[in-house]
Order: structure tokens, then C-alpha cells, then sequence
């Protein structure tokens, strides 16, 4: 325990006595860019779906936004990355179907090389985000003093941010919180299936070469970041919630 606290995470045996810790500083921005860029496309088509389909319903729209998002819950991170390389990538050869171009080196390049890894992970957590946007909205908007907004005049806009979407958040960032670690432990499969060299294609190379040192310390550093995920989610109520005091 204490070389891990120090960062000294061992030697791997398949990387010829290379550190660990030298391993996963170089693969773990990687993982990050697509963690964060797929976080970014839940949040907006999440949150954007729930909303509209809380506005509109037991009508068409909500049937139409909603089943789409039940089918990306259910859908599989394997099954939808092939699919969008084969449409995207071979017949229509519009973006490129695996690898990684630093943002440093080539920012447009960064670009195409993310926007299909992480729009693939971002769809697949969006549609969980889009049911509890749905659920927390329509639950808000039944509130007496959403009532009372609308009744004084309030544009449908304000009454939607500064009230309805507003108190949702609480629960919706429990989901979020979530869904980020899910995210991290999906970064495995994405990047195995786009032929990127991150921390969870690291970590699927220490397993297939018995590379123990590899696999516990990237385990180590997808876990932490887990724990400091939720930490910040359950220090977040207290800010979105002023009547959420911690001692």
C-alpha cells in the first residue's frame, strides 16, 4: 500500500520491466478525452430527449423520442460501435474507424478520431439519462408553484430552466455520476472495438499477456476515479440544493 499512495504501482512483465505508473500516464488522457467527449453527448441529447418528451406527454412526440431511448438502453457497446464503423466508416468514409491523433498534435484530426468512439458511448448512457430527465421534469412539473409560475405570466422557457429543470437536477446528477463510471468501464469495450491505445485497452492487453501489475494498477486508477466521481456528485447536492447543508 505504501509504494501504490507513493505511485509506484510495480514493474510489467510484458512492457520488459517498464513502470506501471509510466503506462497508464501515457494511456489514461485517452480514455479521459472519450469519457469526457461522450459525457458531453449524453448530457445533450439526454437531457435535451427527457425534457422534450416530459413536454409533450402521451402524445406522438413522447413515443416517438422515448422509444428510440429505450432502445439505446438496451443497446450493446460492441453491436453499436460496429455498426456505426461499418456505416460510417467503410460505406460512407466519412470518419475514421479506430486510432488516436493527440489534441495537441492535430486538433481537427482529435476531432474525427473521437466523435465516433465517444458518440457511440455518449448514445448508449444518454438514453438512461433521458428516462430519469423525463421522469424528474414531469414530476416537477406538477408542482404547485410550477403552477403558480405559469399562472403569472412566465414564459414556457423560464418556467422549464429556472423551475422544472432546475430541481430535477438532484436526482438527474445521481444518474450522471453513475453513468461516468459506467462510462470508464465502457471505455474498455470502446476502445477495443476502435483500435484505440487507452487506459482500458491497456488494461484488456495486461489480461490476454497475464500482466498483473498492469491489470491491478489500471483497475487501481479506473477505481479511484469511480469514488472521486461520486464524491463530487454528493458534494454537488449541497450547491444545487441550498436546503442540503453537510456538517
Amino acid at each position: 500500500y505504501a509504494h501504490a499512495l507513493r505511485g509506484d504501482l510495480g514493474e510489467s512483465t510484458a512492457y520488459r520491466g517498464k513502470p506501471v505508473g509510466e503506462l497508464i500516464a501515457e494511456r489514461w488522457p485517452v480514455t479521459f478525452s472519450i469519457t469526457a467527449i461522450a459525457l458531453l453527448v449524453a448530457l445533450v441529447a439526454g437531457v435535451g430527449v427527457g425534457v422534450l418528451a416530459a413536454l409533450r406527454q402521451v402524445r406522438l412526440t413522447d413515443w416517438m423520442v422515448m422509444v428510440p431511448v429505450v432502445f439505446a438502453v438496451s443497446m450493446q457497446l460492441f453491436w453499436l460501435g460496429l455498426i456505426m464503423i461499418i456505416l460510417f466508416g467503410v460505406k460512407l468514409r466519412w470518419l475514421p474507424i479506430g486510432g488516436y491523433v493527440p489534441l495537441g498534435q492535430n486538433p481537427i484530426e482529435f476531432m474525427r478520431h473521437m466523435i465516433l468512439p465517444s458518440t457511440v458511448l455518449g448514445l448508449v448512457y444518454a438514453g438512461m439519462i433521458a428516462r430519469m430527465t423525463r421522469t424528474c421534469v414531469l414530476e416537477v412539473l406538477n408542482q404547485d408553484y410550477v403552477q403558480t409560475a405559469r399562472a403569472k405570466g412566465l414564459r414556457q422557457r423560464a418556467v422549464i430552466v429556472r423551475h422544472a429543470l432546475r430541481n430535477a437536477l438532484i436526482p438527474l446528477s445521481t444518474v450522471v455520476g453513475l453513468s461516468v463510471g459506467a462510462m470508464l468501464g465502457g471505455a474498455v469495450i470502446i476502445e477495443t472495438v476502435f483500435n484505440i491505445r487507452g487506459l482500458g485497452r491497456l488494461i484488456v492487453d495486461g489480461i490476454l499477456s497475464r500482466d498483473f501489475p498492469v491489470v491491478q494498477g489500471g483497475l487501481l486508477v479506473v477505481t479511484v476515479g469511480y469514488l472521486i466521481t461520486t464524491l463530487v456528485v454528493d458534494l454537488g447536492y449541497a450547491w444545487l440544493d441550498p436546503r442540503i447543508r453537510y456538517e
